[in-house]
């Protein structure tokens, strides 16, 4: 199995904040795995690490076996990396078809418009709306929809059910599901254990910086306990 992702002794810095210690992970293509822990944990800077927004990183990180820690931002997105941020980034001068017009597009394979409103039928409805005037839900399933214009097919979501209603959060379980049968690689940092286990096949529980439990999907049963014990469940 070609492997999409591949992290080696990870370890990235905020000015003199020393976040991450090492951190080591591997995704497959067409892999769903979560990175697990409590805030603070070093989750989301692991995402923005991958994507070359910490202020130092060293370590290796390797893109479909290509070397990115000494790469740009705008160099590493082109190679087929999406980012889905916790605050969503949605622009409140645009309308939500507007915002989904917004990114470069990466590669052929992108999602067209009318593929993204079959996916997601609420951004047709509301698709004349400003931006932030949509829902919450709607904003999320919108943040979404704009990496997958882009083309990019491993696809880094950070908390993308917090706050949201439980009706939401099913329809994007549904989302991830469909995306993973199309071969996207996703990476999920989560907080809603229920909502990620049944979708990933791979657990990493981070912390401290570090991953001190690497939990498979046909493990979470004599697992449990472990996991509650590090996620405060």
């Amino acid at each position: 199995m070609t492997v999409a992702l591949e992290i080696k002794n990870l370890q990235a810095w905020y000015g003199e904040s020393h976040i991450l210690h090492g951190v080591d992970l591997e995704v497959h293509q067409g892999e769903v795995v979560t990175l697990l822990g409590r805030n603070g944990a070093g989750r989301t800077t692991t995402l923005r690490a991958i994507l070359g927004l910490t202020d130092k990183r060293t370590g290796s990180i390797k893109i479909n076996g290509v070397e990115t820690r000494d790469l740009l931002t705008h160099q590493i997105a082109p190679m087929g990396i999406g980012y889905c941020p916790e605050e969503r980034g949605i622009f409140s001068t645009l309308t939500a078809e507007e915002n989904l017009f917004l990114p470069p597009i990466i590669s052929k394979d992108g999602f067209s418009v009318d593929e993204i409103y079959e996916m997601f039928p609420n951004l047709y409805e509301r698709r004349s709306s400003p931006g932030t005037r949509l829902s919450g839900g709607e904003q999320q399933m919108l943040a979404m929809a704009r990496i997958l214009r882009t083309g990019a097919k491993i696809l880094l979501l950070d908390e993308i059910t917090e706050g949201l209603a439980p009706v939401i959060v099913q329809k994007l379980g549904q989302v991830v599901r469909s995306l993973r049968e199309k071969g996207y690689t996703i990476i999920l940092v989560e907080q809603n254990f229920h909502f990620a286990a049944p979708l990933a096949d791979r657990h990493y529980v981070v912390e401290h910086g570090q991953v001190v439990e690497t939990v498979l999907s046909s493990e979470l049963t004599q697992k449990t306990s472990i996991l509650n014990s590090y996620l405060g469940v």
